[in-house]
């Protein structure tokens, strides 16, 4: 017998970035592990497009967003990551609300996942 398993919800991750590849990279990656964790697929545009992008080239700069709104638009939810919000994060969040995307905090996604885990005792 086959059994369907229910699709993962995307979830577009967006943080305050440092400026500091090597540390965004790895900050990128625990968000993501954390929110995959949670049942969700997670999408980071920081953690790929810098690796075929370069920012310093206009056109490319521009490129850049342009894709990572499209990530946006395509996904089921937002989530904030970190504890600081720039001018990206408030950007993020306004697409989200203009396009009826849910918002929440990895705080957020992480609480209620251990709701649901408690009860299993």
């Amino acid at each position: 017998m086959i059994y369907m398993t229910a699709k993962r919800p995307i979830a577009y991750i967006t943080a305050a970035w440092s400026g500091n590849r090597a540390a965004d990279q790895e900050r990128a990656t625990q968000y993501c592990r954390q929110v995959y964790e949670a049942g969700y697929s997670p999408i980071c545009p920081n953690l790929f497009l810098p690796t075929f992008l370069h920012e310093s080239i206009p056109q490319e700069h521009k490129d850049g967003l342009d894709m990572a709104r499209e990530y946006l638009r395509r996904s089921r939810l937002l989530v904030l990551c970190g504890n600081q919000v720039d001018e990206t994060v408030k950007n993020d969040i306004a697409v989200a609300q203009r396009l009826h995307i849910a918002a929440t905090t990895l705080e957020g996604i992480l609480t209620v996942k251990g709701q649901g885990q408690q009860n299993d005792e």
